[in-house]
């Protein structure tokens, strides 16, 4: 087996190749699909292929992979050989490429579908968009604050009525363009933003994935298109501690010698724009009745709010893990809501109003059904307490730890083999 590794460049890939021991040069071709098709042709069915994921990583892993034996997609952050090395050029860092997978020393990122990689790519202009319009909104808040003007007496500066009492300001010439143009770019982002929101609300009513985390307080059309974008296939995690980890919402750990581990800061590793939406469905969710709440209260107490928000992220993460694995819904959902969030994302997508009598289940909600669902999840809410006090009365430790389950020593694992275990013999 040869093990090819590619420098990824957005013009050309530079080549290198181990085999017989020795890794060698093999020369330069263009990133285009008609030359990588020619490469992979030139490649045998044993071969594996290395490259770091760069920009167009994914669609040339797309064009190797029905050539090759394996094509490995390698995170950049991972291959320190490469970027701490004395030497650094394009033909090292394609053969350091190819020693690491011969040597079976690198680790490969999930290349994603196109339906996948489709979602991922509206997911990431919706969020660039919604950056951009921020920016000019803010522009336009440093022009009042300038001008001394202060705050605008409507809630919202850039609706109707703050519109104009805007218009209604005498500005100087240059701050009167300033807001102008800022005005322009925020009505062209208010609609690019709107389509894609479009696509997104039609993808969402469509996918049973998504119905499914909507059922989770917090979780809209935006928050499941973007963790379903980093997600992709949930069967590539085999525990929610390794989708917490992917989303970087796990601690640091830092260990050495006999020194204890020390647990610190999150990661904040993986998919930024899915975490930042798991700690907004956080805050959201502390606010409503129910588990979550209980469970982000406890943690506040000790850590403060800050950290209960991205407890209560992590613990959100975990139930998508469960949701998504057993395909099933959130035990504690509200139905009422959860039937006004796809409506609200139907209408969105397209879908015309419904008649006053359409002779289906009605979308809001009756005084009764919000007080009986409000009345389960404030139960839940409670049951969790109780057993939060029921654990910590019996003086267990460990998160895992219940009344009548706790044990004074592990049962597997190494831990459980420490009390056995040999001396060391030097």
């Amino acid at each position: 087996m040869r093990s090819v590794g590619l420098d990824v460049h957005q013009s050309f890939c530079e080549v290198a190749i181990f085999e017989g021991g020795e890794a060698r040069s093999a020369g330069r071709i263009r990133s285009d699909r008609a030359e990588l098709e020619l490469f992979a042709q030139s490649l045998g069915t044993d071969d594996q292929v290395a490259m770091e994921a760069t920009g167009p990583a994914m669609e040339i892993a797309r064009i190797l992979e029905p050539h090759v034996a394996r094509v490995v997609v390698a995170n950049a952050q991972d291959v320190r050989a490469i970027s701490h090395a004395r030497v650094k050029s394009d033909r090292f860092d394609a053969r350091t490429l190819a020693r690491l997978l011969h040597a079976g020393m690198l680790d490969a990122v999930w290349v994603p579908d196109p339906a996948t990689q489709a979602l991922r790519r509206r997911v990431a202009r919706r969020a660039a968009l919604v950056r951009q319009r921020t920016r000019a909104k803010n522009e336009v808040h440093a022009v009042l604050s300038r001008c001394l003007l202060g705050r605008s007496p409507a809630s919202d500066l850039f609706g109707a009525g703050g519109r104009a009492w805007l218009a209604a300001q005498e500005l100087p010439e240059p701050e009167a363009e300033t807001v102008a143009g800022c005005l322009h770019q925020i009505d062209f982002l208010d609609g690019e933003i709107e389509k894609i929101g479009r696509r997104l609300c039609q993808w969402a009513t469509s996918s049973p994935e998504a119905r499914r985390l909507m059922t989770i307080p917090g979780i809209g059309v935006a928050a499941a298109a973007a963790l379903m974008a980093a997600i992709g296939d949930i069967s590539r995690f085999d525990s929610p501690r390794k989708l917490v980890a992917y989303l970087g919402l796990d601690p640091k750990v830092r260990q050495s010698g006999e020194e204890p581990a020390r647990h610190g800061r999150i990661s904040k590793r993986g998919n930024t724009q899915a975490r930042s939406v798991l700690v907004e469905a956080a805050w959201s969710a502390v606010r409503s009745p129910g588990p979550l709440r209980a469970f982000g209260e406890r943690v506040r107490v000790r850590k403060g709010s800050q950290v209960a928000a991205v407890a209560v992220a992590r613990k959100i993460a975990c139930l998508c893990w469960q949701l998504l694995s057993k395909e099933e819904d959130y035990a504690f959902a509200r139905p009422s809501l959860l039937r006004a969030k796809l409506r609200r994302a139907e209408l969105d997508a397209g879908a015309p109003p419904l008649p006053k009598r359409h002779g289906g289940k009605a979308v809001r909600a009756t005084a009764k059904e919000r007080e009986a669902e409000r009345e389960l999840v404030q139960r839940a809410e409670a049951a969790y307490r109780r057993l939060v006090a029921d654990w910590k009365a019996t003086g267990a430790k460990g998160a895992g730890a219940t009344t009548g389950r706790a044990s004074s020593r592990p049962s597997t694992g190494q831990a459980a083999r420490q009390d056995s275990a040999p001396e060391p013999a030097l």
